[in-house]
């Protein structure tokens, strides 16, 4: 599994990022996290408000800060 966090640096993006590596580590499973910081990839994503997160290179959230339990859920969803 291979999951992307999408932002640019702001204070959200860094929290989103400690909270999917919370996440990962609860849910037991498996996964390779990237913080992609490169506007013209977000872009390619189509996500035009950050941050974003990206499971499997499918985009799951954009524009807000997800609770470690809603990232939980969403990896065993996957």
């Amino acid at each position: 599994m291979k999951i992307e966090i999408l932002g640019t640096g702001c204070a959200k993006c860094k929290a989103l990022e400690e909270a999917t590596k919370q996440a990962v580590a609860q849910s037991g499973k498996f996964a390779q996290i990237e913080k992609v910081e490169d506007i013209m990839k977000i872009m390619a994503y189509g996500v035009m408000s950050t941050p974003g997160l990206v499971i499997d290179g499918k985009v799951i959230s954009t524009g807000k800060l997800l609770s470690v339990p809603e990232i939980v859920d969403l990896i065993k969803a996957h």
